[in-house]
């Protein structure tokens, strides 16, 4: 539902200046931009964009253009990548999350801006209010920062006698911040010890749950 809703979105509001049909006659064709801290997996991300855009008459080379840029994971590229974008005139810009908003955000007030999934854009600074983005920016969120507490308190409705919980979150990542902080909050009126699994990158997984384990798992008798 919401990848249909923002493919309305950029092909109602921000193509309108140039329908299949007209763009054909003119030089200057729609161009989108996205921007990724890395590729989604095949059929994922900017592809499915490119398929559901074609239900709509819009084919990339033909009367629409997309130009995509990718840090490869490495978070301090991508405030140039998002000035690259810019500087090639793109007419939106599309970022699949928090960092990559974030970059888009420095780089441009005036190209219009749409995030896929961020879990608290008005605490990073995104925007002015849910109800009122304000600038040049709007998207989805998931609210994951009002979520953490309420996952904990469904946790421990299932599991009454639960005393200790790991989570896994990333410093690096202000999306994930905000869901840290949340579920601390929880964890004390509920009762809760929580052991905080930091990791900086995937690699770092395996580890961080073997140490989770061994620090929340139930003592022996």
């Amino acid at each position: 539902m919401k990848k249909t809703i923002l493919i309305w979105l950029l092909a109602t509001s921000l193509l309108t200046s140039a329908s299949p049909a007209d763009a054909q006659q003119h030089a200057k064709i729609p161009k989108i931009g996205w921007l990724g801290a890395r590729p989604a997996a095949p059929g994922g991300g900017i592809e499915l964009f490119q398929r559901d855009f074609r239900k709509l008459g819009y084919v990339e080379g033909k009367n629409i253009a997309i130009e995509s840029r990718y840090a490869e994971n490495k978070l301090d590229r991508l405030p140039t990548l998002a000035d690259e974008l810019v500087r090639l005139k793109v007419d939106v810009l599309i970022t699949p999350g928090t960092n990559e908003a974030l970059a888009a955000k420095n780089a441009t007030r005036t190209v219009p801006i749409v995030f896929l999934s961020v879990s608290d854009p008005v605490g990073v600074g995104l925007i002015d209010s849910l109800a009122r983005p304000g600038g040049n920016i709007t998207g989805f969120t998931i609210i994951a920062a009002d979520l953490a507490g309420k996952r904990l308190e469904l946790l421990k409705e299932t599991i009454p006698n639960l005393s200790r919980v790991a989570v896994l979150w990333k410093p690096q990542d202000p999306g994930s911040t905000p869901q840290w902080k949340e579920s601390q909050l929880a964890a004390r009126e509920l009762g809760l010890q929580l052991y905080s699994m930091e990791v900086s990158s995937a690699d770092k997984y395996e580890g961080a749950f073997k140490e989770a384990i061994r620090r929340v798992a139930p003592l022996s008798p």
